[in-house]
């Protein structure tokens, strides 16, 4: 796939203030790890990677609706029965940026959750509704909170919570927390979803794990891409991800995503993703979406900008 040259990108601006209206439905975007080398580890036990991030089209949606009362009420409406409300990285995220302002009382708020991003896929979707809640609680509770104090609070909720805060494509290095805005060509995904839930915490513990990746620099590791250290052992222990990596990979060049399930093929043009997608195994899941170096977020928001 012939592709423009990638490189570093100024970082996103967002707007100290905007006008939203009492009742708003915003995006919160999937990603990708375009690649994943573990470079080495931390006395703490956490892991130090060299990653790219890069945002998909493909996204939840979260309406937040401000109920008119001043109780400090945050409540979630969400199909997903298995994880408590309190416990939800929105209402964590909600939760956090009131104890920074204790002397306010805050309004009430109501968030609606519409999941269409798989969990458990390695493709964001918690960090992601995660910061689509910070960023929109700022400015509905009109706290005036800088994107560094929300990436601040967003480390504390999750290691991949401030890239989406940021809202660039990143180049990301530590633990995942130091990030260097990019831009990167933006190919139409084949993104498939294997029929298995991986635990992060099982792969990173594993023995067999590679942890001595060389360490790169950012524009060779633009040039000349990279793997995942995570992909040898999901597959090993996970036959869905090996079979799906095996069947994506007569059409492209194949990978899997963060710790997994999901695995991804890039490719030129919408037509051909679909064409591809349409021949996977009927009981296989998936999807199309186009890659981006700027959030679907900031992208919706932009329309509010007093001109």
């Amino acid at each position: 796939m012939n592709t423009p040259a990638a490189g570093i990108a100024p970082a996103v601006v967002w707007p100290e203030s905007l006008s939203l209206p009492s009742s708003v439905t915003l995006p919160a975007p999937a990603k990708l790890n375009l690649m994943l080398h573990i470079v080495g580890q931390r006395e703490d036990g956490y892991h130090l990677l060299q990653t790219q991030f890069q945002f998909l089209d493909f996204c939840d949606q979260l309406t937040f609706e401000l109920t008119g009362e001043h109780s400090g009420g945050i409540e979630l409406i969400s199909e997903m029965k298995d994880v408590a409300a309190e416990e939800n990285l929105i209402v964590k995220a909600g939760r956090q940026l009131q104890r920074c302002h204790p002397d306010r009382i805050l309004p009430d708020v109501r968030i609606t959750l519409e999941k269409r991003i798989p969990m458990g896929g390695g493709v964001g979707g918690g960090s992601s509704d995660c910061a689509t809640a910070l960023i929109a609680l700022n400015y509905l509770w009109q706290l005036n909170m800088t994107v560094d104090q929300l990436a601040e609070i967003g480390v504390s909720l999750g290691a991949d919570v401030p890239v989406f805060v940021r809202g660039n494509a990143a180049w990301a290095e530590g633990i995942g927390e130091q990030l260097t805005p990019i831009y990167l060509p933006e190919p139409y995904f084949v993104v498939l979803i294997p029929d298995c839930h991986i635990s992060t915490a099982k792969i990173f513990s594993n023995k067999e794990l590679t942890r001595d990746s060389r360490i790169m620099k950012i524009a060779p590791a633009l040039e000349q891409g990279g793997h995942n250290d995570c992909e040898p052992i999901v597959r090993s222990l996970y036959p869905e991800v090996d079979e799906a990596v095996s069947w994506l990979a007569q059409f492209s060049k194949t990978q899997m995503t963060g710790t997994g399930a999901c695995v991804f093929a890039g490719f030129k043009d919408k037509e051909t993703a679909i064409k591809i997608l349409c021949q996977k195994p009927e009981n296989w899941q998936g999807f199309v979406a186009q890659g981006k170096n700027i959030s679907p977020l900031f992208s919706k928001l932009s329309e509010f900008i007093e001109s």
